[in-house]
């Protein structure tokens, strides 16, 4: 017998299983479910009533335009304050107590300085690079020191510059 004539065979076998039999006890069951005498309804539950409020602001703006000159206006009361469109850099992850300074090279006019992170990874850095977790712009290098400025908050909001320094490690 090939297989192509035992699945028609299995499948005329199953199909007819299934129009056989009794189907007394269903038709029963269906009579007995339409003869029930309906339950109550519950109610539909209390709507509240809300009342409505409309909104009319003083002045319209796109709240989709970033205004950054009122923004940092009025955080800082007309003060410095960090930029938050400036991307961070790769060293304003650490803060700067653990960055060790292990020298410098010059190439061209620029001075560069090498400056090792806590997991060993070692970085140059130049003047206008950031670093710290203080918005620490770097200032001036020499031999021996990175000069940074510093954007700290006092905690009430007001940013102020703060000066700040990593020695050459020896």
């Amino acid at each position: 017998m090939s297989s192509r004539s035992f699945c028609a065979m299995l499948l005329s076998l199953s199909l007819g299983a299934c129009g056989s039999g009794n189907l007394a006890d269903l038709e029963e069951y269906a009579r007995q479910v339409k003869e029930r005498e309906p339950g109550p309804i519950e109610p539909l539950p209390e709507i509240k009533r809300i009342d409505t409020f409309v909104f009319e602001p003083a002045s319209p703006r796109d709240p989709f335009v970033l205004d950054r000159q009122s923004a940092e206006t009025t955080a800082t009361g007309g003060g410095i304050s960090p930029d938050p469109l400036r991307r961070k850099e790769e060293l304003e992850q650490f803060p700067l107590d653990s960055l060790a300074m292990v020298g410098t090279l010059e190439q061209g006019k620029t001075l560069w300085a090498l400056v090792k992170t806590p997991e060993k990874t070692l970085y140059h850095v130049r003047v206008g690079n950031y670093m710290g977790m203080n918005n620490g712009l770097i200032t001036r290098i020499t031999d021996d020191e990175i000069e940074l400025t510093e954007i700290v908050s006092d905690g009430t909001g007001v940013w102020r510059e703060q000066p700040a320094a990593i020695a050459l490690s020896q």
